[in-house]
């Protein structure tokens, strides 16, 4: 059996917690059609240690889109992305599978498991940041992070239900929106004297399709190389990601960056 027929299976311990039926039998289907090596981190460390360690065997993740963005992001700092490609069995509730499947990854997993075994490599870009961040799909400029609510009392419930009856009705929902200086190559698309309710981005076809969202105009798109981001403490969310607070980030696409093996068309 030749290198190319050798994957290094990597479970990640979330997929084993939350679905343990599917990780079998994505585990089946590689193993009927490979020679496969299958590991089984406790976390962090343990899988950034597998993935460093697999030598000439193929990284097949079984896992969310947090295990495939931890992947990448380790393949990115230590400049190895180019070499090969990664393969995603994705395993996971619907909303923490979404970047897998935009990208293009089977929903089914007997089906996302033998494209990894016989599918197409494509290369993709990426959105790579100053601080060595990457982004795989979405970007959202700002995010604020949603507070986890307290479990709801009967004491809670009858007063929320008294501040509803008494409370005025609104007349009008108010925008938020925020100060912030948005530069694509160098043109000024946006700055903080008009400010923004967000914007928008993400690498498509070698640039960052870039959407800018005033308060009380049309969307403004362009399509950049580089794009800038300054102003006062704000917080993005990447691929889902919540991250913050910075003053100023750029991104840089990096057209063709990794590989994912996908069906072929």
């Amino acid at each position: 059996m030749s290198d190319h027929d050798q994957l290094l299976v990597i479970v990640d311990p979330v997929a084993r917690r939350s679905d343990g039926e599917s990780v079998r039998i994505a585990k089946d289907v590689l193993s009927a059609g490979a020679e496969a090596k299958i590991c089984l981190p406790d976390g962090p460390e343990e899988f950034s240690r597998a993935l460093a360690r697999r030598g000439s065997r193929r990284p097949v993740l079984l896992g969310d889109d947090h295990a495939l963005l931890r992947a990448v992001t380790l393949l990115h700092r230590e400049r190895e992305l180019a070499e090969g490609a990664l393969s995603l069995v994705p395993i996971g509730v619907p909303e923490a599978v979404e970047v897998a499947h935009a990208l293009g990854v089977p929903r089914s997993t007997p089906a996302a498991a033998r494209a990894a075994l016989d599918g197409a490599v494509r290369r993709l870009d990426l959105l790579v940041d100053d601080s060595d961040g990457v982004v795989l799909g979405d970007l959202l400029v700002p995010a604020v992070p949603v507070p986890a609510s307290a479990a709801p009392s009967v004491w809670g419930t009858c007063r929320s239900l008294v501040r509803t009856l008494v409370r005025p009705a609104p007349t009008a929902l108010a925008v938020r929106t925020h100060p912030l200086r948005v530069e694509a190559d160098g043109v000024l698309l946006a700055d903080v004297d008009a400010p923004l309710e967000a914007l928008t981005a993400r690498s498509v076809a070698g640039a960052a399709e870039v959407t800018v969202h005033p308060p009380s105009s049309p969307p403004r798109r362009a399509t950049a190389h580089t794009l800038t981001v300054s102003g006062p403490d704000f917080r993005y969310r990447a691929d889902g990601r919540l991250t913050g607070p910075v003053r100023r980030r750029t991104w840089t696409v990096r057209e063709g960056a990794w590989g994912l093996r996908l069906p072929r068309a």
